[in-house]
């Protein structure tokens, strides 16, 4: 009988054959979800009305992972939810994994799922910012990824923006503040292992050919480096420029970040000033619609839904409160809205999207028609032209990214039918590699160690 490691234990989650290795699970239990490659075998489990990740790893992987994702999830950094371990379990031929179970992210997208012939280059570059924010933010809070790559990423839309989701944490460490060395060598691995996916986004088509390995990777660097420095950066300036103060935050405020506290010193003669943000924290506008409206949505989505919330009190002209304003919006402006999406079509785009995409309709209508297009008839027309024509991001009915068959609809990551060899991950060659020292993640060890305890 296995044993559960979890903080809510699910009834459903038990009577789940665990006895059975994940990659010969029956496939009525199974969801056919887009995800990256992976080294170990991920399936998407159907769990009463929810979809559950379930990778079998170490023991002592998947319990550090589970312990983590936990701490990040505490911290609010934006990583998968961790449900729990499943841990002794055994078959008739033997031993079998642990099983790290993850709650899925809905409306998420792995970076394939997101890279087709034609896309655009404007679309890939809002992916590597979104990932650079990510890593920003881990590094802020003193976490070491140890493996950073698309593929251990996820994507959800925001806004026109995306915002990305830590998945993979088995690599990863907490610490009270890193260094600048931890830092780099964390970008380094980065580096490394992004440019092998896009060689291998490019050998497949994939990647547009104004867009070049070497040069992605190079952005990737100067913009972490650049959102670094204006996240942690020193500032100086003369005495009568304190109108700087207030516009470092409004630039860390429109990056969606908070700034708790200030460090600002003058020189011995009053001529210099100098300020360095000391307690940094993100999601500035997603907290403020949270406060305001109880809404949960991603920074940009956010941002956008208080800029028309503020339009729709201006044309109130009203005195009343901003709190009693945003519950009027809320009631007499989202909430119909969003009520308006035909059941068939929901999992076609988050609510926070939907509404802000409708804007965008309502303002391109408005522009093409000379008028002001009222909200119900921009909703209904967005539905109508827009929202039915879209790929379901919701669940398992997005638009294939390819019109090859795979080997395997349930774990992408075994590449195509017609492929001669499996989808090439970087990693692995390091992994596989015995001149490539581990840093104290030695696979052969801790399975030992992990069969010692079962004896």
């Amino acid at each position: 009988m296995p044993r559960f490691l979890a903080a809510k234990p699910d009834a459903d989650l038990l009577r789940l054959p665990w006895h059975v290795p994940l990659e010969d699970w029956p496939t009525d239990l199974l969801v056919a979800l887009p995800r990256g490659i992976s080294r170990h075998v991920v399936r998407f489990i159907h769990v009463g009305d929810d979809i559950v990740a379930a990778k079998e790893v170490l023991e002592e992987v998947a319990v550090n992972e589970y312990r983590l994702l936990t701490e990040l999830n505490r911290m609010g950094i934006p990583a998968v939810e961790p449900i729990g371990v499943v841990l002794g379990r055994t078959s008739h031929g033997g031993i079998l994994d642990p099983a790290l179970l993850t709650k899925h992210l809905a409306f998420s997208l792995p970076y394939r799922a997101l890279f087709y012939r034609g896309v655009k280059s404007e679309t890939v570059q809002r992916l590597l910012d979104a990932m650079v924010v990510l890593l920003a933010r881990l590094h802020l809070t003193g976490f070491f990824w140890g493996d950073v790559s698309l593929s251990n990423i996820l994507f959800r839309r925001d806004a026109g923006e995306f915002a990305a989701y830590l998945v993979d944490a088995e690599t990863g460490e907490i610490h009270d503040q890193l260094t600048d060395g931890q830092r780099a060598h964390d970008l380094e691995i980065a580096t490394t292992n992004l440019f092998g996916e896009f060689l291998d986004l490019e050998a497949g088509g994939m990647l547009d050919e104004s867009l070049k390995p070497d040069v992605l990777v190079r952005t990737i660097q100067e913009r972490y480096y650049q959102l670094w420095n204006e996240l942690t950066g020193v500032e100086e300036f003369a005495d009568s420029e304190m109108h700087r103060l207030e516009g470092r935050v409004r630039r860390l405020n429109a990056l969606g970040f908070d700034v708790a506290e200030i460090d600002v010193s003058t020189s011995s003669d009053g001529r210099k000033v100098r300020m360095q943000p000391k307690v940094v924290d993100s999601g500035h506008h997603s907290r403020r619609l949270m406060r305001l409206t109880g809404l949960d949505a991603e920074e940009h989505q956010a941002r956008r839904l208080l800029n028309d919330m503020d339009t729709y009190r201006a044309r109130l002209s009203t005195t009343m409160p901003e709190s009693v304003v945003a519950h009027k919006w809320l009631m007499d402006v989202f909430e119909p809205a969003v009520s308006s999406i035909p059941e068939d079509l929901t999992g076609k785009r988050d609510p926070a999207q939907f509404f802000h995409e409708m804007l965008d309709y309502r303002w391109y209508q408005s522009q093409r028609e000379d008028r002001s297009v009222p909200t119900e008839e921009a909703v209904q027309g967005y539905i109508n032209d827009v929202l039915r024509g879209l790929p379901d991001e919701q669940l398992s009915t997005l638009a294939p990214t390819s019109e090859r068959e795979l080997a395997n609809k349930y774990d992408p990551s075994q590449g195509f039918v017609d492929d001669e060899a499996p989808p090439y991950d970087p990693w692995e060659d390091q992994a596989n590699d015995p001149s490539i020292p581990l840093a104290g993640f030695d696979i052969d060890a801790l399975r030992a160690k992990a069969a010692k305890k079962q004896r």
